[in-house]
């Protein structure tokens, strides 16, 4: 059996954020039906488009890299989202489905945060210069989407889920 190395390791994790990504893609919409509060709603959606983006990104991380742009299940994110939908369906109706859909949507953000942090540093280890680049940018974006979340709880949502429904 041949030695696994560091670039085995990056395709493996590049992989697995390529299912994550397309897995999230297709659960954004079920989450921005879900929310209730407008601005959270429209969180949701941006967060979509810029899903889409870091799908496109990720195709040319692997055509850098010479290998197909093919997913590898991962089980973390399917947990993740699969207690997002718990929380769409335990909470439903209720005032405090909004911190929850939060709570899941900045889980999922953290999970991204690690894997684009662990992947463009190996990038730059491997001398991947370009691909290192479209990792960080979108590093960034989810960097910020967190902090947009989270000034959308501050704002009003985690207040909110304080008050019995009227």
């Amino acid at each position: 059996m041949a030695e696994k190395t560091l670039e085995n390791l990056f395709h493996d994790t590049l992989r697995d954020i390529y299912y994550a990504e397309r897995k999230i893609l297709k659960s954004l919409p079920k989450m921005a039906r879900a929310a209730q509060a407008p601005e959270l709603k429209a969180a949701f959606e941006k967060h979509r488009e810029q899903t889409e983006g870091q799908i496109e990104r990720l195709q040319k991380v692997f055509e850098i890299i010479g290998k197909p742009a093919r997913g590898k299940t991962c089980d973390a994110i399917e947990g993740i989202l699969a207690e997002g939908d718990e929380i769409m369906e335990e909470y439903k109706g209720n005032v405090a489905l909004d911190a929850g859909l939060l709570a899941a949507a900045q889980a999922v953000e953290h999970y991204e945060i690690t894997r684009y942090g662990t992947l463009k540093r190996w990038a730059e280890v491997l001398g991947l210069t370009e691909a290192a680049a479209l990792l960080d940018e979108t590093l960034q974006e989810e960097s910020q989407t967190d902090v947009d979340l989270t000034a959308i709880a501050d704002a009003a949502v985690n207040a909110e889920a304080l008050r019995p429904a009227a």
